[in-house]
């Protein structure tokens, strides 16, 4: 499932407090996924590492209660103890079977030790697939049962939804609209230490806003997605010179209009970029106006993208001539 599917049907679990686990390969994004619905609920969020936890660390510390005459478990302070939320267990298969029996009881039972979880909280676990070649341990049948399974893939267009709302460097947006398989390489085939996914682009984005010297770039690019695509998304970056003055095309409609197909990439991730940070209707109008002249397949795919972002372009009578223009290709 792509991750706006994962998000509908995760959201509706979460309501009916139904416990899921969210399966997929490193880095691409299932915490954040899971802590965004959390975010839009306007509900807690409990995030637990089980791999790096003892079973004490879940069941509590046993203290002699002197009233009572019996030994009782202290839970521990991070488990939730009011409201609403997710207590999101990541890495739950990647944990020892010690710790995982004790998750257990917490899943089957809403319960370990002495605490109880309330009952607004739901529980969403999540972990790699063993055919991913990480430390993981085969989860217990009867464990498994207690949960909805999904799994999560990597999806072009979700990406390229996400890395503009969260403001990505318009650079890595284009790359990666320029060569789409470079967003996700993870072969667990080969042991590579650096190889591409939506989290490791997201350091790139960091890396190229760190303010590091160029001459630097190579390296710290290549640590997080392999040198040799570091090699290559450096050598797309630099068509960057070529773009014509975006701030004028958003101003005027008019401008040049490139021919160099990845210079058309970066224009339109550069163009898509500005009218999402400031979607004055006069923007709006002259990006469209500006892409009439375009060729077609980036007219659409920045219609498409600002649409996605959430754009109303429905009332313009400019889109209404683009529409005119360009309805053969959405037909």
């Amino acid at each position: 499932m792509r991750a706006s599917e994962i998000t509908e049907s995760l959201t509706a679990m979460v309501r009916q407090k139904i416990p899921a686990f969210l399966w997929g390969p490193p880095g691409i994004g299932k915490s954040s996924v899971v802590r965004q619905i959390a975010e839009a609920e306007g509900i807690g969020f409990v995030d637990l590492r089980l791999s790096l936890m003892d079973p004490t660390d879940l069941k509590g510390i046993p203290f002699y209660d002197k009233e009572a005459h019996s030994a009782l478990w202290a839970p521990p302070a991070f488990l939730p103890r009011d409201a609403n939320g997710i207590l999101f267990l990541d890495e739950l298969n990647s944990a020892p079977p010690a710790v995982q029996a004790s998750a257990y009881q917490l899943i089957l039972d809403r319960r370990v030790g002495e605490y109880e979880l309330p009952a607004g909280w739901a529980i969403v676990a999540a972990g790699n697939r063993e055919n991913d070649r990480g430390v993981v341990y085969r989860m217990p049948a009867p464990l498994a049962n207690r949960f909805v399974h999904l799994e999560m893939e990597v999806h072009l267009d979700d990406w390229r939804d996400w890395a503009y709302r969260r403001g990505v460097d318009e650079r890595v947006i284009a790359y990666i609209g320029y060569k789409n398989s470079e967003l996700f390489t993870f072969d667990p085939t080969l042991n590579e230490k650096s190889f591409a996914t939506p989290r490791s682009w997201e350091f790139v984005h960091n890396i190229l806003l760190s303010g590091m010297g160029e001459h630097l770039l190579l390296d710290a690019i290549g640590g997080a997605v392999g040198r040799e695509r570091a090699v290559d998304f450096l050598a797309f970056a630099k068509v960057m010179h070529k773009l014509p003055d975006l701030d004028a095309i958003l101003a005027s409609g008019e401008g040049e209009h490139p021919e160099e197909v990845e210079v058309l990439y970066a224009l339109s991730a550069g163009l898509v970029a500005k009218v999402l940070a400031d979607p004055a209707p006069a923007r709006v109008d002259n990006l469209l106006r500006y892409t009439l002249e375009l060729q077609s397949e980036f007219a659409v795919m920045i219609v498409q993208d600002l649409k996605r972002g959430g754009v109303v372009m429905d009332h313009s009578d400019v889109f209404g001539e683009w529409v005119n223009r360009f309805a053969y290709l959405l037909a």
